[in-house]
């Protein structure tokens, strides 16, 4: 799946190269799904490199805009990461559509990810398809007696589980990720953040875990102490000490030895960082608006089996993408619609992110809500009736919409309102 991409170009896991190629961190993914007592993700100071922190946050289009600009200014940039602000499984609609808009645009681009493996499972196949080659688990304990003493809490969809239950959910989880990526080839590090007195003596264990299961290289980290934290009374741990600790885990792991301890907005060579010249780049690209159409190369349908538009918006679970090609269109994908139960105007939104890059919607019938919400987007909603090929003549090439439209019905079933009800 990786063939055509030079892996040895980064930097994070060949040290041999991280004076010639750098990386970006796009911060897409900011909600978090656990709580850890040394994080504190609410101060951003300029010179300072720590994870969890970024200047701005980006979504998927202007992400694929910044990593234009990055590259315009900074050609040796070989790998996209996405490394938060959250998590990004916390985040999942965005961390992907980053992904894969990053992928059709950047086809020789290293995409990477760092997560704490809590909701990253479902993911993983299509993350090897697209493929993303190097994931980094951030692992601080395989004992849940140790675990819950790094954690206040950990969410897993609406529920919130402490100490021991969620110690063990999430050590459950690590250990299912870092076994499913290896099973799809995808290389894999570990973090473990040192922090003395809690995990510092357990770090052998992590590593000899870490190894049984067939990840391939461990970051030992130290903690760095951040004030209105359980853990701000904790001092780092020395440097001394941290070698101790690597010297031990070697015996079970390659240790990587050259970590910068990254901002969620990280850019350019490890040891040459230049998140501070770009924070205005960052900046602007964060304040631009929806892309207009002309810039937009795509048309998203909704249909119950490719030939007709004859699927309400509410009810559609995929979409189809069609692009112009010679004298017709082609189907390019099907992307997976956000499911139904999100809160209408969540859902909505997320239906906006995954088609950012489609001028329109063909659907048969839309409420009100959703149409709105898609228009601010940028994408022109179309209800129609008939065949696809007919309104993707009509949207390209300035046909007669109005004659297409279809009759907007009420929804029956709920599916177009959070309140229950259709708006349409």
């Amino acid at each position: 799946m990786t063939s055509h991409l030079d892996l040895s170009k980064h930097p994070c896991f060949n040290p041999a190269v991280k004076g010639q190629f750098g990386r970006v961190h796009l911060p897409v993914a900011p909600k978090c799904n656990i709580k850890c007592n040394f994080c504190n993700r609410k101060y951003d100071c300029a010179n300072e490199s720590r994870p969890g922190v970024t200047s701005s946050l980006l979504s998927p289009s202007q992400a694929v805009l910044y990593l234009r600009q990055v590259l315009a200014k900074e050609p040796r940039i070989t790998v996209a990461g996405i490394a938060g602000p959250g998590d990004p499984f916390a985040n999942p609609e965005e961390t992907m559509e980053t992904l894969r808009l990053i992928r059709r645009e950047f086809p020789e681009m290293i995409l990477c990810l760092a997560s704490n493996g809590l909701g990253i499972g479902p993911y993983i196949p299509e993350l090897a398809t697209l493929p993303v080659s190097h994931v980094t688990i951030t692992v601080n304990g395989v004992d849940p007696q140790v675990v819950e003493q790094v954690y206040s809490w950990v969410r897993d969809g609406n529920v919130v589980y402490r100490g021991r239950q969620a110690a063990e959910l999430l050590h459950s989880r690590q250990k299912a990720a870092v076994s499913a990526l290896k099973a799809h080839g995808i290389t894999v590090k570990i973090n473990t953040i040192v922090v003395p007195g809690v995990n510092d003596h357990h770090v052998e264990a992590v590593a000899a875990k870490m190894q049984e299961l067939g990840a391939d290289l461990l970051n030992c980290m130290a903690m760095f102490p951040n004030v209105d934290t359980p853990f701000a009374h904790i001092p780092e741990p020395s440097k001394q000490r941290i070698a101790e600790i690597r010297q031990v885990a070697e015996k079970y792991l390659p240790q990587m030895r050259h970590c910068t301890r990254c901002r969620a907005d990280a850019v350019g060579l490890l040891g040459d960082d230049k998140a501070g010249e770009f924070r205005g780049c960052l900046s602007a690209c964060a304040s631009t608006p929806a892309l207009p159409p002309e810039q937009r190369p795509y048309v998203a349908v909704a249909t119950m089996e490719g030939v007709l538009v004859n699927q309400h918006l509410g009810e559609a679970t995929r979409f189809q993408i069609y692009a112009p090609e010679g004298e017709g269109f082609a189907l390019i994908e099907e992307r997976p619609a956000p499911k139904a139960g999100n809160g209408g105007l969540q859902r909505w939104t997320s239906v906006g992110r995954v088609l950012n890059d489609c001028r329109a919607l063909l659907v048969s019938a839309l409420g009100d809500s959703p149409r709105e919400v898609l228009e601010k987007s940028g994408i022109r909603p179309v209800t129609m009736s008939g065949f696809i090929e007919d309104g993707l003549k009509a949207v390209y090439r300035g046909g007669n919409l109005d004659a297409m439209k279809g009759r907007r019905v009420p929804c029956t079933k709920g599916v177009c309102s959070g309140s229950g009800g259709c708006n349409g």
